[in-house]
């Protein structure tokens, strides 16, 4: 500890980024204080992964319960089914406020203080934090900044948290609109289609690109949108912007056609959901005080280490980690991150493989990959001169899917033909999430098809469709 700082370590921003951090920071041996102006757990834990996944467990009970076809192939019938929204909606709140605790609770064990306020750099090492109608300053030997993202809202909507809102709004399910039209077929907006369609709602998915889920594989995205959108209550519109949006009863939205600009329709819908993607919260930090400048899309430049840059050189002791460096908007990635700048601030040097992180939509299937897709992967084939190969392996020659009748699904393993090291995985179906581990993993230690075909699986398990995957890349 250094006596002429007040702490080691000061972290701006509570989210799961700032409490990974302030976890490994502790079991470093660093003096740690965190400072947050709102709520305890960031985004994650209060507005995205947390209260969203708790509606998605719901309405998936909802959508199977329904599912008399499904049911009856297992030989079960069920009479009228019906739920409480307000119950639901309880759930996922209540989920917040224990995640929330466990949080808060984990850095007090721990001694990390907790300071609440707006934390802001006011020069080399030193912190001030508002709040409360007074201003502190304090001095660390290192700062770290995750002051996370807020959700994007293009020209020409206009939200009123009611009749037409952000994700933030949306895990609140105040309300279930008969017809919703949601902006966006990404993560988010496949997963609140997945809810409202579940729960009864008409739902027009309105996507800008030429194709749904566009950060998608193809292969992967061709069967979702054959299972989790064409059978459903959605009607898509691809190619297609929202102009204007204008709230009310009902709400008018103005579509236009995204490469021509001109207008080609105009519905009327009773909510909308804006779903386009989300923004760093950079704004107001203090990083004029030392120098920094943000890039052109209002992001940290940060280096492998997490190190903030000015003009490509890096910041002594300041660093920034989670959605505001914009190098990948996951949760979990910020957490890695934040563990990565605290291996650097103790001085043994770590990066950050991104490659080897995983990312999922809890749909119902699940989609999920980690790694390149198969044209990021044949790019990076033409760059460095080697030639690229896939393999792919279906639900439905799996004996646990087949068991629980729930066959669709496929995982596609992209690999280098010469050496056979797995560049991506891509997986659709049952219990995606949880598969792709196993993936990351391989990815991680740059391992080859020809030793991962030859790993041993359980019996009857999922899991077998990536041991087909890799069998069928070696034959």
């Amino acid at each position: 500890m250094s006596h002429e700082f007040d702490y080691d370590l000061v972290i701006i921003g509570a989210g799961v980024g700032g409490h990974g951090a302030a976890l490994h920071a502790v079991s470093c041996g660093l003096k740690t204080a965190i400072i947050e102006a709102a709520d305890m757990g960031g985004t994650c834990v209060n507005r995205g992964c947390i209260p969203s996944k708790a509606l998605l467990a719901a309405s998936g009970r909802v959508r199977e319960l329904r599912d008399a076809h499904h049911l009856k192939s297992l030989g079960i019938q069920i009479g009228n089914v019906e739920f409480d929204r307000q119950a639901i909606a309880n759930h996922a709140n209540n989920l917040v406020a224990k995640i929330q605790g466990d949080l808060t609770n984990s850095l007090k064990r721990l001694g990390v203080d907790i300071i609440k306020g707006w934390g802001k750099i006011a020069g080399t090492q030193k912190v001030t934090v508002t709040g409360d109608g007074s201003e502190k300053t304090i001095t660390a030997k290192d700062i770290i900044l995750c002051p996370g993202s807020v959700p994007f809202v293009p020209p020409g909507i206009e939200v009123d948290g009611k009749t037409v809102f952000t994700s933030d709004q949306g895990v609140k399910l105040e309300t279930l609109p008969d017809w919703v039209a949601i902006i966006g077929s990404g993560y988010i907006g496949l997963e609140f289609s997945d809810i409202y369609s579940a729960l009864g709602c008409e739902i027009t998915l309105i996507e800008a690109l030429d194709q749904l889920m566009p950060g998608f594989d193809r292969d992967i995205a061709k069967l979702a949108e054959r299972v989790l959108i064409t059978p459903r209550d959605i009607e898509t519109k691809v190619g297609i912007y929202a102009k204007k949006v204008i709230p009310g009863s009902p709400v008018v939205i103005e579509l236009a056609d995204f490469k021509t600009k001109e207008v080609v329709d105009v519905i009327e819908v009773d909510a909308c959901l804006v779903a386009t993607g989300r923004i760093p919260a950079t704004k107001n930090l203090g990083l004029e005080s030392v120098g920094v400048e943000l890039d052109r899309r209002n992001f940290i430049p940060v280096d492998d280490r997490m190190a903030v840059l000015s003009a490509g050189e890096v910041v002594p002791h300041l660093w920034a980690i989670g959605d505001a460096n914009g190098k990948m908007m996951l949760a979990h990635a910020a957490s890695a991150q934040g563990i990565v700048a605290v291996e650097n601030i103790v001085g043994r040097d770590r990066k950050i493989d991104y490659r080897s992180i995983p990312a999922a939509a809890f749909t119902h299937p699940e989609v999920s990959y980690v790694g390149l897709t198969e044209t990021g992967a044949k790019e990076l084939g033409q760059a460095e001169g080697f030639e690229i190969a896939t393999s792919r392996s279906y639900f439905k020659g799996n004996s646990k899917a087949l068991a629980e009748n729930e066959a669709d699904g496929i995982a596609k393993v992209i690999y280098r033909k010469d050496t056979g090291e797995v560049l991506g995985v891509h997986i659709f179906g049952l219990h995606a999430s949880d598969l792709i581990h196993e993936a990351s993993a391989a990815v991680a230690n740059r391992q080859t098809v020809q030793t991962l075909a030859h790993l041993v699986h359980a019996h009857p398990t999922l899991s077998e469709v990536l041991d087909e995957a890799y069998k069928r890349a070696i034959v």
